[in-house]
């Protein structure tokens, strides 16, 4: 079970401040590594994202910037690794998400979400490979979805749904790049999750729905990320690259 452990890691996670990013941030710490929490500044739930790490007895680091700025990533990263050492590992999950018909959808609203959830991820991933590839070492984990892999009835989201069809692709391409150089590149693709990003009004009434939807007959809660990242950060998945591990409630089984 030490495989598991993370003890004197130290991780930058990337949309901390609440959903899954804050979940996978403090299951990190709770496997025992030291976290850098980067996302906008003043951004909700930060606090308590911090405060749960503190209560692991780990350091924690508050960063802020924006995943559209690469030049911010990189600031934060910096800091990050002068201030708690060498990152070991990188989780990836700031993103956005709304809805809109395809044919009415404004181009401001399809560039903004390919700007956050596909440019900026690629832009964080950059950052953390290149500084990870010069050590020869590291495990990045990227945030899909399930919307990656297949469309939802009902749900207006075709922007939403391409970017996470390409972070799939993406994740998986950059495994097979750096596989012999010592770094590993994962992607999470989480299905319905009792997140604040599905509570939002436009998709409210689709809550019951989507437990409806479910094998399982649930939403899935925040911490049942947590454990999938923690064991694609590990030791213990040492020989997997380029996985896209669905964390759905049995939905694609469907």
């Amino acid at each position: 079970m030490n495989r598991f452990d993370l003890g004197g890691k130290r991780a930058f996670v990337t949309g901390a401040a609440s959903g899954l990013g804050q979940a996978i941030a403090i299951a990190l710490a709770e496997a025992g590594a030291h976290v850098a929490c980067f996302d906008l500044p003043r951004a909700a739930g930060q606090d308590e994202t911090l405060a749960a790490i503190s209560a692991t007895g780990n350091r924690v680091l508050a960063l802020e910037g924006d995943v559209t700025d690469r030049s911010s990533i990189e600031a934060a990263f910096d800091r990050a690794e002068r201030e708690l050492g060498e990152i070991d590992i990188a989780a990836n999950s700031a993103g956005i998400a709304n809805v809109s018909a395809a044919e009415t959808m404004p181009q401001s609203q399809f560039l903004r979400m390919m700007d956050i959830n596909l440019n900026g991820l690629f832009w964080s991933c950059q950052v953390e490979g290149r500084r990870m590839l010069e050590r020869g070492r590291g495990s990045i984990l990227n945030m899909a979805s399930i919307c990656g892999s297949t469309a939802i009835p009902g749900l207006e989201q075709v922007h939403y749904d391409a970017t996470k069809a390409a972070v799939i692709r993406l994740t998986k391409s950059l495994a097979a790049e750096w596989a012999g150089r010592g770094v590993r590149v994962n992607c999470l693709s989480p299905g319905f999750m009792a997140t604040p990003m599905n509570s939002r009004p436009e998709v409210a009434e689709n809550v019951r729905k989507f437990a409806e939807m479910t094998p399982m007959k649930r939403m899935g809660q925040p911490h049942e990320v947590g454990g999938p990242a923690v064991f694609l950060a590990s030791e213990a998945a040492s020989y997997c690259t380029g996985v896209d591990l669905n964390i759905d409630g049995g939905f694609l089984s469907i």
